[in-house]
């Protein structure tokens, strides 16, 4: 079992910045990969970012380039920092963690594990 909870949401501006925290508790967090989602309003939710127990990272194309994904496996605290922010980003954000296979790391099933959600809204 592992709990997670989300931190780092709020309010921002156009071209702000905002870093997203998810520490784990109850197991080890090292052991799984973790992802980022987001649900916006009226929209279902969708994968963001991941990052492996190797730390290799992939990325949803709208967001490549502006977000970075990271863990520290010390602190069992996965990371979101946004940059360059748009009234787009705007969304609940979820950390998940699962064992997913490769070809399967967007899809939100395979994750076993989620937070409460944060809330992100980028005002323009």
């Amino acid at each position: 079992q592992v709990q997670l909870v989300e931190s780092g949401g709020g309010l921002a501006q156009v071209g702000d910045s905002l870093r997203l925290s998810c520490v784990a508790a109850g197991s080890t967090f090292s052991t799984y990969d973790g992802a980022w989602f987001r649900q916006a309003p009226g929209k279902e939710r969708e994968f963001v970012a991941a990052v492996r127990r190797t730390s290799t990272t992939h990325y949803a194309d709208s967001v490549k380039g502006r977000f970075t994904i990271s863990r520290a496996n010390d602190k069992s605290t996965m990371y979101l920092q946004m940059d360059t922010l748009t009234p787009q980003d705007t969304a609940v954000y979820y950390c998940a963690v699962g064992r997913p296979i490769l070809s399967s790391i967007r899809d939100q099933n395979l994750y076993y594990y989620w937070g409460q959600g944060t809330q992100v809204t980028v005002s323009s």
